[in-house]
């Protein structure tokens, strides 16, 4: 893994909020899905974390937001845990993986990758949790791939053009849209392997291709 990504490993997040500002609105939902490569060099996701989340308190929740994603985060059915709590969870896993992996540093792996970039860090950022093992500003775009690899931007399109089933009735649940997206990414990178992009091939020294 290490060699494969410059010493970080990617972990694909994927978040639902009650809005579109992480400093302002509610994170809802978090989930992580872990990937590996196995012993043929094919990576596959290995396992997935997950919580549902309890509003930060003075958060802003915006009513087209919980129309859309159909989650009441007055629900005392949810199991929600404090948001603190939940971040941190999220980020001992993601650790754990990490030192497993011998890399140095995650890099947060997302479907439009910014937008649940932002909402991670602004929560280790309220709560001042020190032990953040995601890169600061790097992010893996599956959106940006997507359009590279197959010509497509909307998840639930990308995937069917990768021949990955895909719900659209179980869209919008963190589960549901990480783990596709996990399976979207590690497509990408394993056709890449397969059409011969990686391992990338011998390049001869610049100073012996000069000699006469």
């Amino acid at each position: 893994m290490k060699g494969r990504f410059r010493g970080y490993l990617p972990v694909v997040i994927d978040v639902e909020t009650a809005g579109f500002n992480c400093k302002t609105d509610a994170l809802l939902e978090i989930a992580a899905v872990i990937l590996d490569f196995d012993e043929h060099g094919v990576l596959h996701p290995i396992a997935t974390h997950h919580a549902q989340v309890e509003p930060f308190a003075g958060a802003n929740i915006e009513q087209s937001a919980i129309d859309f994603h159909g989650i009441d985060p007055e629900n005392p059915l949810r199991g929600a845990i404090e948001e603190s709590e939940a971040i941190k969870n999220i980020f001992k896993e993601v650790r754990k993986a990490q030192k497993a992996a011998g890399c140095q540093r995650s890099v947060l792996v997302g479907h439009n990758a910014t937008f649940d970039h932002g909402f991670v860090m602004a929560a280790a950022e309220r709560h001042s949790i020190k032990r953040n093992p995601f890169h600061p500003f790097v992010t893996f775009d599956t959106a940006a791939l997507a359009a590279l690899t197959l010509g497509q931007t909307v998840l639930a399109k990308a995937c069917k053009t990768a021949g990955i089933a895909f719900d659209g009735n179980e869209a919008h649940s963190a589960i549901y849209d990480t783990e596709r997206t996990a399976e979207l990414f590690c497509w990408m990178v394993n056709r890449w392997k397969t059409l011969g992009g990686w391992p990338l091939p011998e390049i001869a020294d610049a100073e012996d291709a000069e000699q006469p």
